[in-house]
C-alpha cells in the first residue's frame, strides 16, 4: 500500500475495465477508498492533497487504458471527482462532530488549533479542486487535460458538497459558540442573582439575630442609670 493510503493498482484496474454504465459503481467506490485513505491518519490539507492527488492519477491511468466501446471519459472522471466530493463531505462532517464536541466542553474557538481547523474547513473545496487539476496536468496524463478541465470547470461553477457543507458547518459553528458564551454569560448572572438573593437572605438572618441578642440584652442588663448609681455606691 503506497504512503497515501490508497490502492492506486485497484483503481485503476476499476476504470480500465469499467463500462459506459459503470460510472455510480466507480463513484461509490471513489469515495470509499478515498475515505478509507482518510482515516487513521491526521485530518490536514496535506494529506488531503496527498490523497486526492494519488485518487486523480489512477482515475486518469485507468482510462487512458479504457478501451470499452462507447465509453465517456469525461463521465468516468466526472464520477472520479463526485466520489471524493463525497468522500470530503464526510471529512467536513468528521470536524463538524468534533469542533460540536468541544464547544460544548466550553472550548474557544479562537484557540490556535481550532482557529486552524477552521480555517481549513474553509479552504477545503479550493484545495481538492488544486489538487485534482496539478495531478491531472502531471506527466503522461496531457490527454486527458480536456476533459479534467470541463469536470473541473462544472463542479467549480455549481459548487462542491464539500464546499456547500464546510460553509454551512462554519456558519453552525459561530451561531453555536456565540449561543453557548450567551448561556455562559446568562449562567453567570443567575449564578450572582443567587448569591445576591442568599447576602440578601443571610444579612437578613444576622440582622434578626442581632436584634434578638439586643433584646434579650436589653432585658438582662440594668438600665444606664441604675448601673451607674449602683456603680457610685459601690465606690464608697
Amino acid at each position: 500500500m503506497p504512503k497515501s493510503g490508497i490502492d492506486q493498482e485497484a483503481l485503476i484496474e476499476m476504470f480500465a475495465s469499467a463500462s459506459a454504465k459503470q460510472t455510480a459503481q466507480l463513484r461509490e467506490a471513489v469515495s470509499q477508498a478515498t475515505v478509507k485513505a482518510l482515516q487513521g491518519r491526521e485530518m490536514s490539507l496535506k494529506n488531503i492533497k496527498q490523497v486526492v492527488k494519488a485518487v486523480t492519477e489512477a482515475a486518469s491511468a485507468g482510462a487512458l487504458k479504457n478501451a470499452t466501446p462507447k465509453v465517456d471519459v469525461e463521465a468516468m472522471l466526472d464520477g472520479a471527482l463526485a466520489g471524493m466530493d463525497d468522500a470530503l463531505l464526510k471529512a467536513v462532517d468528521a470536524n463538524r462532530v468534533a469542533l460540536e464536541r468541544l464547544v460544548d466542553q466550553g472550548a474557544d474557538l479562537q484557540e490556535k488549533q481550532l482557529k486552524k481547523a477552521l480555517d481549513d474547513l474553509e479552504k477545503l473545496e479550493d484545495t481538492m479542486f488544486a489538487a485534482v487539476r496539478k495531478a491531472a496536468g502531471g506527466a503522461g496524463l496531457s490527454q486527458l487535460a480536456g476533459p479534467w478541465s470541463e469536470v473541473l470547470g462544472k463542479m467549480e461553477q455549481a459548487g462542491s458538497l464539500t464546499g456547500a457543507q464546510a460553509s454551512a458547518t462554519l456558519e453552525q459553528m459561530t451561531g453555536q459558540m456565540q449561543s453557548t458564551m450567551r448561556e455562559t454569560r446568562a449562567a453567570g448572572m443567575k449564578a450572582a442573582q443567587t448569591l445576591a438573593q442568599s447576602y440578601a437572605a443571610l444579612v437578613s438572618g444576622v440582622l434578626m439575630g442581632m436584634s434578638d441578642a439586643l433584646r434579650q440584652g436589653g432585658a438582662q442588663s440594668p438600665a444606664p442609670k441604675a448601673a451607674a448609681k449602683s456603680a457610685r455606691k459601690a465606690s464608697a
